[in-house]
């Protein structure tokens, strides 16, 4: 009874398909959507390239509410001397005054969140390709996250602020390194402080090789590399420690979506992959 037969006016005859079969096929390409697969270089430099350009070109697109960012960063400022961790200016203070550390932490800023960050993603390419797009996914999803903070949070970071007293350690000794200081600031958007992606991207990176590599020492850097990195944001002056919170909320999101979508955290899933099976060739025919 499932099957029915429909006859035309011209006398052709149509098929119904069971709606059984076409439930069955979409869950079977579905479960292959949701099934690890070997990356594809090409297609993974690729799809980085435009997500990075689509990202930046968000992220800069997002309007530069300056009166309403540099209100945003006093009511963090407040929020976080009632909370009674407001210490950035204590560590931007200190650290500046040790010229060869501050300029060590201007170029780790400038440098590092892309450098560890792509490093990280050629290592899972290589050595954990059955985790590498579910890990992929929490990143991306981070990021596509941290792009609404931007638009419905304009923060300035703490070296902008009115009478903040934040030494804006790039301007002080002609470093290279922030979009946001000298001529480079006209190419970034220099309110789009909240959330810190230097936090999510730095933390992924920290979280993904504490569970995967084998070597302990190499885990324990793992973790050491977003200690560091929250650090670094505050002592030049770029983040508020509550910037930070929010580039671990938005982690905390990347994950929950890469979850849901292959019903379990990367790191479980299975390492190696087969690889994907070619089509076999057509029989040649003999002529006769």
């Amino acid at each position: 009874m499932s099957d029915s037969t429909v006859t035309e006016p011209e006398g052709r005859e149509e098929v119904a398909v069971p709606q059984a079969v076409t439930g069955e096929y979409r869950q079977g390409v579905l479960h292959r959507l949701r099934r690890p697969r070997r990356p594809r270089f090409w297609f993974e430099i690729l799809l980085i390239a435009v997500s990075y350009w689509t990202y930046s070109l968000i992220r800069n697109a997002v309007p530069e509410q300056k009166a309403e960012a540099l209100r945003n960063a006093d009511w963090v400022w407040h929020v976080e001397h009632q909370l009674g961790i407001a210490l950035e200016g204590s560590v931007n203070h200190a650290v500046n005054s040790a010229t060869w550390l501050i300029i060590g932490m201007n170029y780790y800023y400038a440098t590092l969140h892309f450098v560890v960050t792509l490093g990280v993603l050629v290592w899972l390419y290589h050595w954990h390709p059955g985790r590498y797009a579910a890990t992929r996914l929490v990143l991306f999803a981070t990021t596509g996250v941290a792009l609404v903070g931007y638009y419905l949070f304009p923060l300035a970071p703490p070296r902008l602020m009115n009478g903040g007293r934040f030494v804006d350690t790039v301007a002080v000794h002609h470093t290279w390194g922030s979009m946001a200081s000298g001529d480079l600031k006209h190419m970034s958007n220099q309110y789009a402080a909240m959330p810190s992606m230097h936090i999510g991207w730095s933390l992924w990176c920290g979280l993904t090789i504490f569970a995967l590599a084998s070597v302990p020492w190499v885990r324990v850097l793992g973790l050491l590399y977003p200690a560091t990195t929250l650090l670094v944001i505050v002592a030049t002056a770029n983040h508020f420690w509550l910037d930070a919170v929010g580039g671990v909320l938005c982690l905390t999101f990347g994950f929950t979506v890469a979850r849901l979508w292959y019903g379990s955290l990367p790191h479980a899933l299975p390492r190696l992959v087969p690889a994907p099976a070619r089509a076999a060739a057509p029989a040649q025919v003999p002529l006769v």
